[in-house]
């Protein structure tokens, strides 16, 4: 298990994504990932109150809700460790201290419980100063109903700036960052953020961590991806530079006898991310997510894929 800097929390170093929840796994689907990810010991489950608004249908809070209805069929919301956010849903954008408490409120009631353990600003709110974002969300920690704070979608600077004015208010700092991380895309992360959550002492849950699928090494060339469910998002990724990320990716895990997904990951871990965020949407993907914290790559392998993937540092 892993601590979370600065809070109470020690969680499995995996963090199972709940985009797919009411998207691409219906209720039944999603409830047995989420037995299977506690069983093989994760606690840790990642949401937000726009999951999965981007469906047709759809007005959000999908994931929300199925993990709430989980939540409640198991009795275990001691167990877990559930963080969500606020200022993606279409319907609650912002972070406005009105939005963000009706928004909280909203989430809870979908989730079945009565506090979140992080709370992440989704998206920056330009028309909201850091100043008044601070107070916000330290009263939202005050008022009992969320533990912690944390930050996604941010820019290096404006992110910065909010941890510079909690710490020096005295108000409450930011947990975690939620940054996009892969072998993929590594230049924002390692330039802009990193020194962030190393200056600050935040863990770091990076997303797209699997870069939509890009980096299980199903996706060989570009016409793998042609009717795949997350094709949209993982094409931007399918460029010559991009498939011999692939390539060094896959060579590494045939030769260890292990899954790329698990060598993606443990390639994350190796580079001091606190938690890779990876989402399943069925139970036979699990085990080489599960996998990751246990692979210790060697130096000559993270080297392999540090230089194959040199373009997007």
């Amino acid at each position: 298990m892993t601590r979370i800097p600065r809070t109470e929390l020690d969680i499995f170093p995996l963090n199972l994504g709940g985009n797919t929840f009411g998207w691409t796994s219906d209720r039944d689907a999603s409830f047995a990932v989420l037995d299977a990810f506690v069983e093989a010991g994760g606690n840790f489950i990642d949401t937000a109150d726009s999951y999965a608004q981007w469906q047709e249908g759809s007005d959000g809070g999908d994931s929300e809700r199925i993990l709430g209805e989980w939540l409640q069929a198991r009795g275990n919301r001691k167990d877990v460790i559930i963080a969500t956010k606020v200022g993606g849903l279409t319907s609650r954008q912002g972070l406005s201290r009105e939005n963000a408490d009706l928004a909280l409120n909203e989430s809870l009631e979908r989730l079945q419980t009565d506090y979140v353990d992080i709370y992440y600003a989704h998206y920056d709110d330009e028309s909201v100063s850091i100043d008044e974002q601070v107070q916000i969300a330290h009263d939202l920690v005050q008022s009992g109903r969320v533990h912690h704070i944390a930050l996604s979608n941010f820019t290096p600077e404006r992110m910065r700036e909010w941890f510079e004015t909690a710490t020096e208010k005295g108000l409450t700092v930011p947990v975690a960052i939620q940054p996009q991380y892969n072998l993929v895309s590594r230049a924002d992360y390692e330039q802009g953020y990193a020194p962030i959550a190393r200056d600050f002492d935040a863990a770091v849950f990076p997303f797209f961590a699997l870069a939509s699928g890009f980096l299980t090494g199903k996706y060989r060339k570009a016409e793998d991806l042609e009717g795949a469910a997350r094709q949209g998002m993982a094409s931007g990724y399918a460029t010559d530079e991009g498939f011999n990320v692939v390539d060094a990716l896959v060579e590494v895990a045939e030769a260890r006898g292990d899954e790329p997904t698990t060598v993606a990951l443990a390639w994350l871990l190796a580079k001091g991310v606190t938690a890779p965020i990876a989402s399943a949407s069925k139970t036979e993907q699990l085990p080489a997510i599960m996998a990751a914290p246990a692979l210790e790559l060697t130096a000559e392998e993270i080297t392999k894929l540090d230089e194959a993937s040199a373009s997007f540092a």
